[in-house]
């Protein structure tokens, strides 16, 4: 979804800064502390399964391209680093560039789950949390609570509460929910977006997600700059604890850009309902216009179709 102008003071208006794109962002995985506990085997499989992807996703982008155009193309790894940490950066990235070495893949950027949550002093998460602009489901009467309050979004309408126990027939004024943008019958999600607790806000894995979708498609800003640009710096150079690493890292000094027009990811089918959840996030979220409009006019310069939705811009490989 993207935003509608609004009416303010130019003078209260930051300037918006752009950033390099490349023509398509790969996404080579997300790794998790069960994955890495596995051992270099698990990650070598991981790989295995993700190198055929890989070449198909980047010759589409090229076909993409008008005559001339030489395409620029850069890889991506996500580390959870948010809800579990474990060993230390410089073991992890390591042993996550030899292994996708070994099966033809360059990682050139690295980046940690928690830089999704926030990003030195930018509270990335919350940002976009404020941008959510909840589906006006059919005959509303207002009486459901907006997502800002309830922390649960939905692409529909929910179910009304019911007074009947587990095991009793449905209810003569029960109605079952109703997607609202459905063919014929609905697949409806309702999604967590966050739990607070005595620890504070706690993300939820799709919501998070979401971000780093909105993170490589280059349309996070916060008053007017881009958020987590990335930082280069080799395995070794990394610090030792978690807290310590940039939110995104550049291993490859040649890679092309790290944000781009699209972006393609390659995962396990079992984050298949992770990624549902997150196209249900993402076609809530009001992009401003200032960042989508120089977005959708370079592309066209360049003589690229960009889909309008930036969650159409997005495309997957569960493997």
């Amino acid at each position: 979804m993207t935003a509608a102008d609004a009416f303010t003071e130019v003078s209260a208006v930051p300037a918006v800064r752009s950033v390099p794109l490349a023509h398509l962002s790969v996404e080579l995985g997300h790794l998790y502390f069960e994955d890495f506990e596995a051992g270099e085997e698990r990650l070598r499989e991981h790989f295995r399964r993700v190198a055929p992807w890989v070449r198909p996703a980047v010759d589409s982008a090229v076909r993409g391209l008008p005559p001339g155009h030489k395409p620029r193309i850069s890889t991506c790894f996500l580390i959870d680093d948010y809800f579990t940490k474990f060993s230390s950066p410089p073991e992890v990235v390591t042993a996550l560039v030899a292994t996708a070495a070994e099966c033809g893949l360059t990682i050139d950027y690295v980046a940690r789950e928690s830089g999704c949550a926030r990003a030195g002093e930018v509270d990335v998460a919350t940002i976009v949390q404020q941008h959510l602009v909840d589906e006006p489901v059919e005959g509303s009467n207002g009486g459901r609570p907006p997502a800002s309050r309830t922390g649960w979004l939905a692409n529909g309408e929910r179910s009304p509460a019911s007074g009947g126990s587990a095991m009793s027939a449905p209810e003569p004024g029960w109605r079952p929910p109703r997607q609202s943008a459905r063919r014929n019958h609905s697949i409806f999600v309702d999604v967590e977006l966050w739990s607070d607790g005595p620890g504070g806000r706690l993300w939820s894995c799709p919501f998070l997600a979401a971000v780093w979708q909105l993170q490589r498609l280059g349309l996070l800003r916060n008053l007017g700059e881009p958020i987590a640009d990335p930082v280069p710096a080799t395995p070794s150079d990394l610090p030792r604890e978690w807290e310590g690493m940039p939110a995104v890292v550049q291993l490859n000094p040649s890679a092309g850009p790290f944000r781009a027009y699209r972006t393609f990811t390659a995962l396990d089918a079992r984050f298949l309902p992770v990624e549902l959840a997150v196209r249900t996030i993402l076609g809530q979220v009001a992009v401003d216009t200032a960042v989508t409009t120089p977005i959708a006019e370079r592309a066209r310069r360049e003589g690229l179709n960009l889909p309008i939705e930036p969650v159409d811009r997005i495309a997957y490989a569960f493997v």
